[in-house]
C-alpha cells in the first residue's frame, strides 16, 4: 500500500509544480495589461486635434485596442475586472469619435445656404456634445482604473 503513495505523491506534486510553472504571475500580467492601455493612451494624446479621416482611423484604432484587451487572457480576476473596464472605456470613445467624425464630416461637406448652416449647427453641437461627454466619462473611468492598476500592481504578491 505506501509503495503505491510512494509513486503517487511525487508525480501529483510534480503535476502541481508543472501546472502553477506554466501560469503568468501577477508582475507579467500587470505588464501586459498596462502597455496596451498605455498605446490606447498614446494613440489618443497623439490623435488630438485632428481631422475626419485621422478621427476615423483613431476610432478603428481604439477598436484594434479593445480588441488587444479582450485578448490579454489575464487569470488574476483583479486584473481581469481592471481590464473590462479599460475595454468598456477604449470601446466608448471609439464610438464616440467615430460619431463626431462622421458629424465633422457633414458639416465639412454642408453648403453654403441655410440648410447647409443648419446643417452645420448641427453637426456642431452634436460634436460637442458627444466628445465632450465621452471625454469627461472616459477620463474620469480611466483615472479610477488606473489609480487601481496602480495599487495593485505595486503591491507584492
Amino acid at each position: 500500500m505506501w509503495r503505491k503513495y510512494i509513486v503517487i505523491a511525487p508525480v501529483s506534486v510534480s503535476i502541481i509544480f508543472l501546472a502553477t510553472g506554466c501560469m503568468e504571475d501577477k508582475a507579467s500580467q500587470c505588464q501586459r495589461l498596462i502597455q496596451v492601455v498605455n498605446a490606447g493612451n498614446a494613440l489618443i494624446d497623439y490623435n488630438k486635434g485632428q481631422q475626419v479621416t485621422t478621427s476615423l482611423q483613431l476610432s478603428k484604432d481604439l477598436v484594434a485596442i479593445t480588441q488587444s484587451l479582450r485578448e490579454l487572457n489575464l487569470s488574476d480576476p483583479n486584473l481581469k475586472e481592471i481590464q473590462s473596464g479599460f475595454k468598456n472605456v477604449f470601446q466608448n470613445l471609439s464610438q464616440a469619435i467615430a460619431k463626431a467624425s462622421n458629424a465633422l464630416g457633414d458639416a465639412k461637406a454642408a453648403e453654403a445656404s441655410p440648410s447647409g448652416r443648419e446643417t452645420l449647427q448641427k453637426a456642431r453641437k452634436e460634436i460637442e456634445t458627444v466628445l465632450t461627454g465621452a471625454a469627461t466619462t472616459a477620463g474620469k473611468e480611466s483615472d479610477v482604473l488606473v489609480k487601481r492598476l496602480n495599487q495593485y500592481c505595486t503591491q507584492p504578491e
